[in-house]
């Protein structure tokens, strides 16, 4: 089930960054007006994630051991694709839509 997962969210993001490419379109944040800094615990990092499905990016925080993980670093890979190391908003963003992620991450947590 991992397998057909991940292809089907790689297929889709790819879908997603061929239509970016095309539209140049700006990414909308939630929360995007407030300077309010959220912690994030020692062991984790944040990461926003969202696609034009999406009605805004989602702000994830997750462990560090999620970089270990094959499909976490499928995703990653895609990330960079589409915005190199330097994301106007300085933040990791993963370009997938959010209920993919939280699917994912939760086959994660299960193991």
């Amino acid at each position: 089930m991992g397998c057909l997962l991940l292809l089907s969210i790689i297929q889709h993001t790819k879908q997603e960054l061929r239509l970016r490419s095309q539209q140049c379109s700006k990414h909308r944040f939630s929360g995007q007006g407030s300077k309010k800094i959220v912690h994030v615990p020692r062991g984790h990092f944040a990461v926003y994630v969202g696609d034009k499905e999406d009605e805004y990016m989602r702000r994830f925080v997750v462990p560090v051991s999620y970089l270990k993980q094959p499909m976490f670093q499928a995703l990653l890979s895609l990330a960079e694709e589409e915005f190199g190391f330097e994301h106007p908003m300085g933040n990791i963003v993963i370009p997938c839509p959010i209920r993919y992620f939280v699917t994912l991450i939760s086959c994660f947590s299960a193991s």
